[in-house]
């Protein structure tokens, strides 16, 4: 693993995608703001995060952050702040409604228009179910949920590859079972599996698959998604981890991040808050012992994000133990 210096010399080790080549920097900013934050608002903090020295940023069509997410961009690059677009890892996302052989590729020329980029880094499928042909609306309707024909939507997202479009194509909130079915059928297999990690839900049958088949895991929600609809607080308020954070003068969320950078996976941030983002790049520098390691792998686990918006008496998926196939 390399590394990328900020402007602050905050230095993001970095993970060379084996289909692309492209370093994606371990540590992202995440733009799912929920309640919406507003574009200028999105636009700012992308801003403020460059200056620090993110350089790795996570959108989705769903997100509606697309836009403020190109103009950041826009803006960076004429004030001088990155010198070329290529200095970014920029990941999105194909929506339910859009997840259609047919509809895959336009859809990810929307976002690139929408980006105002000629190129993604990464595209992911948002979730593996599909909903009828234009359904942007969240939450989905129940009557509008429909199985994902795989072969076809991943054969797309492999057109975008070859078009050149992204360099690089994987899903997100993919069980080892729907791994299994995408790796089965892939002729380029998914790069990276984006879901939910962090202390109290460590995934460590997933890590253990994505591992040994080749596959990238990154973590969102990493501290838990506090303030969100689907969010809690209950990894800022686990004992365990304040207890580390005390002992260590760090911060809980610099604990949990840093466990989840010593899994060997990719971590999504959220914060458009200054002082929590400079927060969340200072954890390259110290590391956690064999002890603390082995309190946090004590903790009881348990799902944040159950997919409880995505189950439908109508649609594949009709209990979230379906969703995850059991892997609760």
């Amino acid at each position: 693993m390399d590394s990328c210096v900020g402007p602050n010399s905050f230095t993001i080790p970095e993970y060379a995608l084996p289909s692309s080549g492209k370093r994606m920097p371990l540590l992202g900013l995440g733009t799912a703001a929920s309640p919406p934050v507003g574009s200028e608002a999105t636009k700012m903090a992308i801003l403020q995060a460059i200056k620090l020295g993110y350089r790795h940023f996570d959108t989705a069509a769903k997100y509606g952050s697309e836009e403020p997410l190109g103009a950041g961009i826009a803006e960076a690059l004429s004030l001088g702040l990155i010198q070329s677009r290529d200095e970014l890892f920029i990941t999105t996302k194909l929506w339910c409604g859009d997840a259609h052989g047919e509809l895959v590729v336009p859809a990810l020329k929307r976002s690139l228009q929408n980006l105002k980029l000629e190129y993604l880094d990464l595209f992911l499928i948002h979730w593996p179910m599909s909903a009828k042909p234009g359904t942007y609306e969240f939450p989905i309707k129940e009557e509008n949920f429909l199985p994902m024909d795989f072969n076809s939507v991943w054969a797309a997202m492999e057109d975008c590859q070859r078009l050149g479009l992204t360099k690089a194509i994987g899903v997100s909130n993919f069980s080892c079972k729907k791994l299994r079915d995408i790796v089965a059928i892939a002729k380029i297999p998914p790069a990276v599996n984006q879901v939910e990690m962090n202390p109290l839900w460590q995934q460590k049958k997933l890590r253990e698959f994505c591992q040994a088949n080749g596959i990238f895991l990154t973590a969102y929600s990493p501290l838990g998604a506090n303030g969100t609809r689907w969010g809690s607080n209950r990894v800022l308020e686990c004992e365990v981890l304040k207890e580390i954070a005390e002992a260590k003068g760090k911060t809980v969320a610099q604990i949990s991040l840093r466990w989840a950078y010593d899994q060997g996976v990719g971590v999504i941030v959220k914060s458009f808050n200054g002082e929590r983002m400079k927060q969340n790049l200072e954890i390259f520098d110290w590391s956690l012992n064999e002890d603390e390691l082995n309190k946090i792998s004590e903790i009881p686990q348990s799902r944040g994000v159950t997919g409880v918006d995505y189950i439908s008496r109508y649609g594949p998926f009709k209990t979230v133990e379906e969703i995850w196939d059991g892997e609760m």
